[in-house]
């Protein structure tokens, strides 16, 4: 698997939820925005509460993807390591890891991903290990077979 086209792959991936989160931010922000031209009363209050709720929550996810999206543009992600570190690309017996930012799963060139970010609790089990050693996942012990 090629780091690199997957780092582009996330870029492109977290692009996109910024621009959604953008989008839905604005479109929640101009529906309080009609409520305030609404009839007044407590229906008028309510209404315009829960859309800038909408609007807090869109707010939110945007900051949090547009912090990930410039954790990708770290020069360490480019690098490799004898040891996981942020950055690194880890396969294993059973599955990939990229300890980057928090993700999720994610399907590339056939396989499955773990994007995981440095802090998760599997990020800790690996991180300072070496190619070779072993770690606890799902349950059972899980061999790291490389580290790009």
């Amino acid at each position: 698997m090629e780091k690199a086209s997957l780092l582009a792959h996330l870029r492109t991936l977290l692009d996109e939820r910024v621009e959604m989160a953008r989008s839905a931010m604005q479109a929640a922000q101009e529906s309080a925005n009609a409520e305030s031209k609404s009839s007044a009363g407590d229906k008028y209050e309510t209404a315009r509460a829960m859309a800038q709720n909408e609007r807090d929550q869109h707010a939110r996810q945007y900051e949090t993807a547009r912090l990930d999206r410039l954790q990708l543009e770290r020069p360490e992600l480019a690098g490799e390591s004898a040891s996981i570190a942020f950055g690194s690309l880890v396969r294993t017996a059973g599955e990939w890891f990229f300890l980057a930012v928090s993700v999720g799963v994610v399907r590339w060139e056939g396989d499955t991903v773990l994007v995981i970010s440095p802090g998760s609790p599997v990020a800790g089990q690996l991180l300072g290990k070496k190619a070779g050693d072993t770690f606890l996942f799902k349950g059972k012990q899980t061999a790291i077979l490389g580290i790009y």
